[in-house]
């Protein structure tokens, strides 16, 4: 069965359902008050994009875009997705894959050429989503130095 869902970006009335639903879908413990200091800190930067997914008005889905733009051609300007996620109960009804088009719609109005999709090791049958829907695992490692 198929679900209808509506794609708006995240507004601060949001957040707080948005901060329950990561935290139970990635087993983080983002509060409140951080979301809503960094939220209101970047709000106006058209290049960070928070959308959610909306099924009979509650939030299920939710996923960050970051579109980084560059001086190198080769590069060109580029999209980050994290934070892509879909509540457990509403899984298998298509709402991941309409919100990678979604993302990839608005990758596109930005003049993206690549989509570059962070997932975490323990997220096995969103991977088989993202390989579905055409994405590669690249050959590049994602390193990271705490500091």
């Amino acid at each position: 069965m198929y679900l209808e869902v509506l794609f708006k970006d995240c507004n601060l009335d949001d957040l707080r359902e948005v901060i329950e639903l990561c935290n139970e879908i990635f087993g983080e413990e983002t509060s409140i008050e951080y979301a809503t200091q960094v939220f209101n800190d970047t709000k106006d930067d058209s290049n960070q994009i928070y959308i959610n997914g909306i099924v009979d008005g509650k939030i299920v889905a939710h996923t960050k875009l970051t579109i980084i733009p560059t001086m190198y051609q080769p590069m060109s300007t580029y999209a980050i997705v994290n934070h892509f996620g879909v509540k457990k109960e509403y899984r298998r009804h298509h709402i991941a894959t309409k919100m990678l088009d979604e993302v990839v719609r608005r990758c596109n109005e930005m003049s993206c050429n690549s989509i570059k999709l962070w997932s975490r090791n323990f997220r096995k049958d969103a991977h088989g989503l993202y390989h579905n829907y055409g994405f590669e695992l690249s050959d590049a490692g994602f390193f990271q130095k705490d500091i």
